[in-house]
């Protein structure tokens, strides 16, 4: 099993390989969690024709360290929190700390939306087999809030796909989807970034070259 990659680019590559192999029914759309995630789903939308999509979501950290997953939020009709109760407990965060800090990540979702989509809705996945993709996972906060919100779009399947996560992270994550597939599940497990000879920090520009690089992005079903 490969458990470090070249780039953003080769895991894509290596998923797409693996996901070629299930029985993925029709129509299908793959959403990217920016930023890390576009460049990797963009490979996979490429090798199974599928449409591109964004599922947009931010982290909320601890005061103390932005890095450390307390909460997330996804946007929506109806913006969706997603708590870590256990980081909640120990780091003392109160609600209002939390609802402050969505509102401000909620600003920038909004911006990404307009940068990276230029005012495109969102992509119907109502029916769909779903694919979700990130670059990795460490904790699941972020991605377990996305999959949620996800969810109430109710689609027919969803998949969880990403090149690299700690074991004991996707077994809390299975009640969220109907498949996941992971191509390194490295123990222990420290950060993503190991994972891979170059991990730089993607800017806005990569990740409409990644979005561009896919095409007319069609509703689904049209591809």
């Amino acid at each position: 099993m490969k458990d470090r990659f070249a780039d953003r680019t080769e895991a894509g590559r290596l998923l797409a390989r693996r996901l070629a192999t299930m029985a993925l029914e029709p129509p299908i759309v793959v959403l990217a969690l920016p930023r890390g995630g576009v460049p990797v789903a963009a490979e996979v939308a490429r090798a199974l024709h599928a449409p591109l999509d964004l599922l947009l979501v931010r982290k909320i950290g601890v005061p103390w360290q932005r890095e450390l997953a307390l909460a997330a939020v996804v946007d929506g009709d109806e913006p969706q929190v997603v708590i870590d109760e256990e980081v909640q407990r120990l780091c003392g965060a109160d609600r209002a700390y939390i609802d402050a800090q969505a509102a401000h990540e909620l600003a920038e979702i909004e911006r990404r939306r307009r940068v990276y989509l230029r005012g495109r809705a969102p992509l119907s996945v109502a029916g769909a087999t779903a694919i979700v993709i990130d670059d990795g996972i460490a904790t699941g906060t972020s991605v377990r809030a996305a999959l949620k919100a996800l969810r109430r779009r109710q689609p027919k399947r969803l998949v969880l796909a990403v090149p690299v996560a700690p074991s004991d992270t996707l077994a809390a994550l299975r009640a969220e989807v109907d498949d996941i597939v992971c191509l390194a599940e490295p123990y222990p497990f420290h950060a993503i970034g190991l994972h891979y000879d170059d991990f730089h920090q993607l800017d806005d520009a990569e990740v409409l070259a990644a979005l561009d690089a896919v095409g007319p992005t069609p509703e689904a079903g049209e591809h």
